[in-house]
Formats: C-alpha cells, structure tokens, sequence
C-alpha cells in the first residue's frame, strides 16, 4: 500500500516599496482600501490565512524587508483561489493604481511555494523563498503564476507538517474565516 500524498496548501508572499510613509495623504487612498479588501480575501473561497500585526487588522505595521517596504504574506488552499481573488475581484481594481503608491519593481516581488495543509510559513521563511526566487529563478521551491509549480511537482521540497499553532509567525495572529452567510445574504 502506498502512502497518501501529503494535502498541500499554496503560500504567497508579495512585497511594495511604499513612495511615501503609510501616513502621507499620497497613500490614504491605498489605506481606506485595505479594510474592503482583506474583508474580501478573509471571505474568498479557498483562503486559509494571512499575516496580520499583532492587534492589527492588516500586516503593514511589520516592516521585516525594510522600513519603507510593506509585505502581504498568506496561504491559500489552491493556485486558481488565489488567482481568482488576486485578478478577478475588487482586489484588481486596487492593484491597477499600485503605481500611485509604490516604486516600480526593478526584481522579483512575489513569490509562490507550497506548503503542507496546516502550515502557516514565517515571515523569514518567505522572505527566504522570494530570495532564492531573485538568486535562482523559478523552481519548485519558489515560483510565480507565469512559472509555477504543482504541488505533486514541489512535494519533495515540503518540510513534515506540524500543528498550525507550533508555526504561526512571532508578530502574526490568524486571521479570522469568517462564517459562511445564509444565501439570502448573498451578493
């Protein structure tokens, strides 16, 4: 009898140069739209979680890739989820005025790798893949959309499945999943 495959979950981390502080009225714009959209990703089918600040709503407080660089680090129980909220949701019209708020990218500035179901990577371990993304290009281990990976493609390269608990970041709290509405409640 052969063993299952270990159920995989895919991680996302993406990093912004801000153009001013998050306090300059340049940036409310991207600010007031912070709430609406982590509310829509707590609720997107296949979200699992994201980082946030500890007593925090979103993670822009954690500056870990340097004090004007603000980080969206979450996991999601497949690929397609992930895309559908990032290019099929109100999170696009948000991201099509990036250019408004933040430097253009002159390097790699996501980064996608797999994770065992339960794991909640740190900031360190994404901060390490988008690295090994920049150094070494696509792999298994760290790729984008336009480059990716299966999960049975990246299976060699998971580290062993622990309690979410033993993972969770040291300045991160999990994210609420919101309860499913009725469908009466349905948009």
């Amino acid at each position: 009898m052969t063993e299952p495959t270990q159920a995989a979950h895919l991680a996302q981390l993406n990093v912004a140069t801000l153009l001013h502080p998050i306090d300059d009225p340049r940036i409310a714009p991207f600010v007031e739209a912070l709430d609406p959209v982590n509310a829509a990703a707590d609720g997107a089918p296949g979200f699992v979680w994201r980082l946030v600040g500890e007593g925090e709503a979103d993670a822009t407080g954690l500056r870990p890739a340097g004090e004007d660089v603000i980080v969206n680090l979450s996991v999601w129980e497949s690929q397609e989820a992930l895309w559908d909220f990032a290019y099929r949701s109100g999170h696009l019209e948000v991201m099509r005025r990036r250019r408004e708020w933040f430097e253009r990218h002159v390097e790699a500035h996501m980064v996608l790798w797999w994770v065992p179901a339960g794991h909640l990577p740190t900031v360190d371990e994404a901060l390490d893949r988008l690295t090994e993304l920049r150094e070494h290009g696509p792999s298994p281990r760290a790729f984008t959309f336009a480059a990716s990976y299966a999960a049975t493609e990246a299976a060699p390269h998971l580290p062993p499945a622990q309690p979410a608990q033993a993972v969770l970041p040291v300045q991160a709290v999990r994210s609420p999943r919101p309860e499913p509405a009725d469908d009466s409640a349905a948009v």
